[in-house]
């Protein structure tokens, strides 16, 4: 699944931390959604006090619309993903879940963009600087998470230990077939950590430009086009190459689905369950407020 590399997304990431935390975190994360937004924007940024109230008061409003507008799409989005399981995952269903996800982000990054701008233009040279010291320890943390110093056969193993936990997550425990079916279609997956690495810091790269014209008429215009399409002016081998990474990871996804016992159907399929029914309760909590 793609997704936005770059933390000053924040109205992107935060508001999803809650989606990728699973089920048992999602309502206490989404309800502190703000609390995270905050924790963010002042790390990232280092803002004052005049800047953390007006972030407030704009993180206030995206979360009123979020909560309103979105998590019934989100609701309607996984109850059709979770008829589609049912049926059986074809590849086309798994393309559409990958645009789908897509969609809701830059969905996110158009609606956060125009109230972000404002608060985005009072940052001082400082502050800025400030971003860029952390963005360097985010890299830095990226690089040891990944093992990007390490030997390939050394990555590969991480990234192995990485998938089956995903999928565990979901299915619970894997047969030791399943795990070397996963782990032989695995060793067809080009490595694009590095390029992934690379990529990142284009986009901080992109985006420090940006801040550079924080003050000039069109900046929400532009703000918003960096939200909304994080995969334009990508390097075109990390381009080519994660084509084939989601190619291959397609056929990781319905193989795995092929060899599923009822048993780990039924614990994923409840597992999807469990998000639809929470965000439809975070959506009606908005109702119980009013």
């Amino acid at each position: 699944m793609t997704r936005p590399h770059t933390r000053p997304a924040l109205l992107l990431a935060a508001l999803l931390l809650a989606l990728v935390a699973g089920c048992s975190a999602l309502r206490v994360g989404y309800n502190q959604a703000d609390l995270i937004l905050a924790h963010y924007a002042n790390d990232y940024f280092d803002l004052d006090r005049t800047q953390r109230l007006d972030f407030e008061a704009r993180t206030d409003r995206l979360l009123a619309w979020h909560r309103r507008d979105q998590l019934p799409d989100y609701v309607a989005f996984l109850t059709e993903a979770k008829a589609r399981t049912e049926r059986g995952v074809a590849r086309e269903d798994v393309l559409w879940l990958i645009e789908g996800v897509k969609a809701r982000f830059r969905t996110l990054g158009a609606q956060a963009a125009p109230d972000a701008a404002p608060l985005l233009a009072t940052l001082t040279d400082a502050q800025i600087a400030h971003l860029q010291q952390e963005w360097d320890k985010s890299n830095a943390k990226f690089a040891r998470e990944w093992k990007l110093a390490a030997p390939e056969a050394e990555r590969r193993r991480l990234i192995l230990r990485k998938t089956l936990d995903q999928v565990r997550d979901w299915t619970g425990a894997l047969t030791v077939e399943q795990e070397k079916q996963i782990a032989d279609l695995l060793r067809g997956v080009p490595l694009v950590t590095q390029l992934r690495h690379e990529d990142r810091i284009r986009r901080q790269k992109e985006f420090a430009r940006l801040l550079a014209e924080r003050r000039q008429p069109d900046f929400a215009g532009k703000l918003r086009a960096w939200l909304t399409d994080w995969e334009s002016g990508r390097n075109p081998e990390y381009e080519r190459m994660q084509e084939q990474v989601t190619e291959q990871r397609i056929r990781i996804i319905l193989a795995v689905q092929a060899s599923l016992t009822p048993e780990q159907k039924r614990k994923a399929l409840h597992r999807l369950q469990d998000y639809i029914d929470d965000l439809r309760a975070l959506a009606g909590q908005r109702v119980a407020a009013q």
